[in-house]
């Protein structure tokens, strides 16, 4: 099993968690963005910077994520692909994505993006990322590394 993260927009607390995790299940991390990040150091952790440009770090995920594998993203696209390939994924909001919900969670993103671009919705992003949303992401995380 592997830990990916699209780490272009993951929330820092996010971060801290999984590397956490992944340390002690001694589990290979990897983060995925367009630009280097900052890691911890120590062993198993190590990221893939790929080129600017849109999706490049979605393009990667999905061609390298194995089922088995877990991803942590915010990007619903990218989590619908990986459901279509059968690799888990989870927000950093604690939601599981699955057959069952990313259709859905897609179908609703892409019909707001049109509101956006008619000028028929706000500008509005997700709420800022607080102590209660780390806190339901690390339990979700806990149940699917123990079910994984």
């Amino acid at each position: 099993m592997t830990l990916w993260i699209d780490a272009d927009a993951c929330p820092k607390p996010v971060r801290e968690v999984v590397v956490k995790a992944a340390r002690r299940r001694q589990i290979e991390l990897i983060l995925v963005a367009n630009s280097p990040q900052q890691l911890p150091p120590g062993p198993g952790i190590r990221q893939v910077v790929v080129s600017s440009g849109a999706d490049m770090a979605d393009h990667y995920i999905i061609d390298n994520a194995r089922p088995g594998d877990l991803v942590i993203t915010a990007d619903i696209p990218l989590a619908a692909g990986l459901v279509e390939r059968q690799v888990t994924a989870i927000n950093p909001r604690g939601e599981i994505y699955d057959r069952s919900n990313v259709g859905e969670r897609l179908a609703t993103r892409n019909l707001m993006d049109e509101l956006r671009g008619a000028g028929l919705a706000g500008r509005s992003g997700p709420a800022p990322y607080n102590d209660r949303d780390k806190q339901a992401f690390a339990n979700a995380l806990d149940r699917l590394l123990a079910r994984l």
